[in-house]
Parts: C-alpha cells; structure tokens; sequence
C-alpha cells in the first residue's frame, strides 16, 4: 500500500480574514476554485517552495453554522521558522495574540481566526531564552 500527503483543511468563516491571517505567516495562495453550485471557495495556501504541503481553507458562503467554537478537535497547524522570536514579535505586532510564548527558544502556538491552532517551531537548534518571551505568561489557551 502506497500512501501520500495531499493537503490538510481547516474551515474558515471570513475568508478575507483567515487569508490576511495566513499571509502573516508567509503563506501564499497556489489556486483556487469557486462553485457556484456547492456555493463555497476553497483556497490552497502552501509555504512558499512548498506547493506539495498545501493547506485548504473552505468557504462557506452561506455561513457555517456547524463549527464548533473550540476548535480543539483539530489539533494543530506546524510550521517551521527561522527565528522564532523574530516570527512572533511579527505576528504581534499585527495583533495576533500569542497564546504560548517561545519561553524555551523553540516552540510557540498562536491561533487564526477561526481558532484554528497553529504551532511554530524554530528550526534547528533551540534558541537561547530571551525576554520579553521567557517571562511571558499563556494566554488563553492552544
């Protein structure tokens, strides 16, 4: 038996703002395709170099009253970065709450809009703890 990654998708309930949401990361739109019919979007983001791993984000247009307002039952988004306290003071500074801070150098989680989970992990080695980060406390939760 053969098996291979296709993509991973997550709904979303404003479509504007998941994809400004999803830019901040780096992600970058590869295609996207609209029925008319099914009355919904669905939009592959991928990392850039990385059309293999796409994530899809589905639209709705008629809302989607069936997301639960957790969505815990998901898991988790990874993406691997450069500089993670880089990266995180980046998403701040656009208001994106931080929910677990990179205290250890290596590992941070903030959520989209839609409450989507999304773990960020420094690649390679660790950094060394640094503030604001090592004295920052959880917000919420991931």
């Amino acid at each position: 038996m053969t098996i291979r990654y296709l993509h991973t998708m997550v709904r979303v309930l404003d479509l504007e703002k998941s994809l400004q949401f999803y830019d901040l990361l780096g992600l970058k739109e590869i295609r996207r395709y609209e029925s008319e019919q099914g009355r919904f979007t669905l939009v592959y983001l991928a990392a850039p170099g990385q059309p293999e791993t796409p994530l899809e984000l589905t639209f709705n247009w008629d809302g989607d009253t069936g997301l639960p307002s957790d969505s815990r039952h998901f898991g988790h988004l990874a993406y691997e970065v450069d500089d993670i306290y880089e990266t995180c003071a980046f998403l701040q500074s656009q208001g994106v709450t931080i929910n677990r801070p990179p205290r250890d150098g290596r590992m941070a989680f903030v959520r989209s809009p839609d409450n989507i989970s999304i773990e960020l992990l420094q690649r390679g080695a660790a950094l060394d703890p640094a503030e604001p980060w090592l004295s920052m406390e959880n917000t919420g939760h991931w």
